[in-house]
């Protein structure tokens, strides 16, 4: 209900109304914006911290009282409107359970729904003012862009904390300074304050406050430091205070949420008899700074992890996924928070979280949600050790996959490369960084065989994202000054940190196409598709057919069948086919769309469509040490959204030459009737196999993951049945049922005919 003062309403009113405007005469235009009648009598903040001036935990102020909003249902559109009220132009993210830490008073609006285009937030649906069941810890939060509204205001914003911030902390190394490789994991500890960097006073520093440093840094855990060698050399040195009296409990994600005082401008005796305080951290694996202390971490017993995160584009970031039974799921979202996110960042060898992600903003998982409403102090060494709800499959779906972005130390690799000639900062093409202090140079990346899993690795180390195409002409791109190829045969995994990670030819540069038309280059993306089979449906459909060959004409034309046809005679004979259905969901968070554009497309007069992939996937039948004895493969028949989410268009269809793709939220079902959706068998000999299903095996299209592209299946064959059972995706179990699989355990009672 939006408010209405009681002058509107009341004859005394309108008549002082009348004797004012007689007296004095029309009130002349105001060069202030006008306030929109939604929101009179009410104002905004953004309070909380650590926080820029245009982020925060959204405040209200309603009949003279502050409150703010509950998290539950909140959504970007209503973001948008709320930064429009506090006079940005839009929102570009929101957040949730208390990340500016928790707020006081009422809490004003639960269960907030916008469309967007509201004028005033008073024009949302929501459960009404101070109508809730939330808790502070649930408090909704803004992130808008830092551009303001023409006209507007700054009056209208009020900024909570007038006072000082923590707004950064970094360690400032004092001994071989300059010769120590990053990232840097021991020094002084020093903030950042409005008016530059200071050191803070060790008096009553604990352990609790160093590892709430580390954390904040991109470390796991804290280890003692010799305090006496630092305070002797503090003696020689000037120092500069701003902080003292820092008392934390451990679990804080950042500095700013402990107990802590800042000296006042006149304060001119400063941490009297104390030092600066001093910080030694230990890196998590992935960021070792030594050889030493990599032994030291692989000497440790190592069992399998428990934890894992996938789908996320940068290292300490990604949905979160817990091995139960064998088997990985996810965690639903329900309250879930910083405390639980540090806890699972800690737990893989990074800092502390830098954002609890709720959502599926990671992209869905599929199979088991194995955890809820997980619980956590911070002060525990797993995510399973948490108080936490064991849920069924009717408590929570996928689309609420819970997710974390962890704090990373910084290692400075994203100087070592960049891109030229662009459209834009997210393509161009790659130059490299060589040689020793002195005499460092830019150089280019040769073209051959450069792909996908290398454009990865590049977009990583950048910060840029997901690779959206690997390219190995660039000659549409302006090379600039740069023109000499100092680095060839480069060849990634996907999964390193930094090119100069990835197995490449060293100083001998062998390039079979030269000149700088033919160097590497890349297009990253923020957003990336991400294709799982649904392999229940591969066990429910197997079956074996005896084809004649007179059926399979078109299928020879596509080379569906084993080599072995071609000397068939046809069109007598038959062939034998193991067929079933194959379902592939997009669980990523962009459309899979084919790399090549439709004037490419090959029309296939057999099938009446156009094909837009040459290989789609690829199937095999191995034997239990892995050689291949029966392949099959199919091109995109076409790709297109078979059946879709209830709340998700189609968008992608074969008929009238549309457009091919599949649909986040959609999937592309290839029925076993179809052509090619089957593997020629008919000269494999009885025995025990691995079926073996993987989609876009030559990484033609990117991924935010590749590693559940694969789905195996144990099967027997004895000449004329199959048995087909304990089908799985690539990565949905243990490494231990990984070798049970693979020792294939004998019979099941899941005969197929």
């Amino acid at each position: 209900m939006r408010p209405v003062s009681i002058w509107q309403w009341s004859p005394w009113g309108l008549l002082l109304c009348l004797l004012c405007c007689s007296c004095l005469g029309a009130p002349s235009p105001s060069t202030a914006p006008e306030k929109r009648p939604g929101s009179q009598g009410l104002r905004f903040r953004l309070a909380g911290f650590p926080r820029k001036p245009f982020e925060g935990r959204v405040e209200i102020q309603r009949a003279g009282e502050w409150g703010t909003i509950c998290d539950d249902d909140f959504t970007l559109q209503a973001a948008h409107v709320l930064c429009r009220e506090l006079g940005f132009t839009e929102a570009t993210g929101w957040t949730h359970s208390a990340k500016y830490g928790p707020g006081t008073g009422r809490i004003w609006l639960d269960n907030l729904s916008c469309s967007g285009t509201e004028q005033s937030v008073t024009e949302c649906a929501s459960r009404g003012w101070g109508n809730s069941d939330c808790t502070h810890d649930e408090d909704a939060g803004v992130i808008c862009k830092d551009q303001r509204l023409p006209g507007f205001s700054d009056s209208n914003v009020i900024e909570v904390e007038q006072h000082l911030q923590v707004e950064e902390v970094r360690l400032r190394p004092v001994v071989g300074r300059g010769r120590r490789p990053l990232p840097v994991t021991e020094g002084l500890v020093e903030v950042r304050l409005p008016d530059g960097w200071f050191q803070v006073c060790d008096k009553g520093w604990s352990a609790h406050n160093s590892h709430v440093v580390c954390g904040m840094l991109g470390f796991p855990s804290e280890k003692r430091v010799n305090t006496a060698f630092y305070r002797l050399l503090a003696q020689r040195q000037q120092h500069s205070f701003g902080l003292h009296g820092v008392a934390c409990v451990g679990t804080e994600a950042h500095l700013s949420l402990c107990s802590l005082e800042f000296y006042r401008a006149n304060d001119t005796t400063r941490c009297p008899g104390g030092a600066p305080a001093v910080v030694s951290c230990v890196p998590g694996p992935l960021y070792a700074a030594s050889s030493g202390q990599k032994k030291q971490q692989q000497s440790k017993p190592q069992g399998e992890t428990r934890v894992r995160l996938k789908g996320g584009a940068h290292p300490g970031e990604g949905r979160v996924e817990v091995l139960k039974a064998s088997t990985w799921g996810t965690v639903c979202d329900r309250k879930w928070d910083l405390q639980a996110a540090s806890v699972v960042c800690r737990e893989l060898g990074f800092g502390s979280a830098r954002e609890a992600l709720s959502g599926a903003r990671m992209g869905q998982g599929m199979g088991a949600i194995h955890l809820s409403e997980v619980r956590c102090s911070g002060q525990e060494p797993s995510l399973w050790k948490c108080p936490h709800k064991n849920i069924t499959a009717e408590d929570c779906s996928h689309s609420r996959d819970a997710g974390v972005r962890c704090n990373l130390p910084y290692t400075g690799v994203e100087t070592k490369i960049r891109l030229s000639g662009g459209r834009s900062r997210h393509e161009g093409r790659v130059e490299v960084q060589i040689g020793e202090a002195g005499s460092l140079r830019w150089g280019l990346i040769c073209g051959d065989d450069w792909g996908t899993l290398e454009a990865m690795v590049v977009c990583r180390q950048l910060g840029l994202g997901y690779a959206n195409h690997g390219l190995q002409e660039t000659w549409y791109w302006d090379s600039g000054n740069t023109t000499e190829v100092v680095m060839s045969g480069v060849r990634c995994t996907g999964s390193e940190l930094s090119l100069d990670q990835c197995a490449h030819h060293g100083t001998h540069i062998a390039c079979k196409r030269t000149g700088t038309r033919f160097t590497a280059g890349v297009i990253c993306s923020e957003t990336a598709s991400d294709l799982l089979l649904h392999s229940a449906l591969v066990q429910e459909t197997a079956y074996i057919e005896d084809r004649p060959l007179h059926m399979l004409y078109c299928a020879a034309e596509e080379n569906c069948l084993a080599r072995s046809a071609r000397s068939a005679p046809w069109p007598y004979g038959h062939r034998r086919l193991l067929r079933f259905s194959s379902q592939i969901h997009n669980l990523g968070r962009a459309d899979f769309r084919p790399k090549a554009g439709r004037h490419s497309w090959v029309w296939h007069e057999c099938h009446g469509h156009y094909h837009s992939m040459d290989i789609f996937t690829h199937y095999d039948i191995l034997t239990p040490n892995g050689t291949k004895v029966a392949e099959g493969h199919k091109a995109s028949f076409c790709l297109e959204d078979t059946e879709c989410q209830e709340d998700v268009a189609k968008r992608y269809e074969c008929a009238n030459f549309g457009e091919q793709g599949i649909t986040v939220g959609c999937w592309d079902l290839y029925r076993h009737d179809i052509d090619c959706q089957w593997i020629d068998i008919t000269d494999v000999r009885p025995g025990n196999y691995i079926l073996q299903v993987v989609i876009n095996p030559n990484f033609e299209v990117a991924e935010s993951d590749f590693t559940n592209n694969a789905m195996k299946c144990n099967c027997k064959y004895d000449g004329h049945r199959i048995w087909v059972h304990n089908c799985h995706i690539g990565d949905a179990f243990s490494e231990e049922a990984n070798r049970r699989f693979e020792r294939y355990p004998g019979q099941t009672s899941n005969q197929i005919v």
